[in-house]
């Protein structure tokens, strides 16, 4: 790992964003490294497009302002390409772009016109299959550490059993579902 990586997550309110930037920063830390995970906040309201982002590291970080670089793009609602410059920022030679959506990768960068790497899963029919509904979050985290290898799969799975085990104590049912989503992900996910 590079001592900084950085991540943007784009979605839309009540999708998760600011969640799953949450989840994945809490997992990267419980292995020792060091981590930033923020919203970035404006008008939000339920389905208005939203950012968040991680900073991860393997030594302390003290860089405290937007990421204009990242390394890695995850988009957790396609409607948002077109309407929002999602690889704005993103260096196609080793830059990383995740998507939400049935497409292949390969639809996906020739719609895009981006030269960089892109990966697709389709996270909303994961969770809508595992968790009930359409909240592409933790399957999209899977995905994550499925195409950069960031931390351990066991770690994330570790680490999100207690956080979701402790905020839905009585819906296990909710925390088996998330749990079987990031699975699914991690092993569906597809790139180019």
């Amino acid at each position: 790992m590079e001592d900084m990586f950085e991540i943007r997550w784009h979605g839309r309110g009540g999708q998760g964003a600011k969640t799953a930037a949450l989840l994945f920063g809490d997992a990267a830390l419980s292995t020792g490294k060091y981590i930033q995970a923020f919203p970035e906040y404006g008008p939000e309201r339920m389905g208005a497009p939203v950012q968040s982002f991680n900073r991860i590291s393997s030594s302390p970080i003290r860089l405290h302002s937007g990421i204009e670089n990242p390394d890695v793009v995850l988009v957790l609602d396609v409607t948002l390409v077109g309407q929002v410059d999602i690889t704005r920022g993103l260096c196609p030679e080793k830059g990383i772009l995740l998507i939400n959506t049935p497409l292949s990768p390969e639809d996906m960068k020739k719609k895009l016109g981006f030269g960089g790497k892109v990966y697709t899963v389709d996270a909303s029919a994961i969770s809508t299959d595992t968790i009930g509904r359409n909240i592409p979050n933790t399957p999209m985290i899977g995905a994550l550490v499925r195409v950069t290898g960031i931390i351990e799969m066991e770690a994330l799975l570790e680490d999100t059993r207690k956080k979701l085990s402790a905020k839905f104590r009585n819906r296990p049912e909710v925390v088996e579902g998330n749990l079987q989503a990031i699975k699914r992900a991690y092993s569906e996910v597809k790139g180019v």
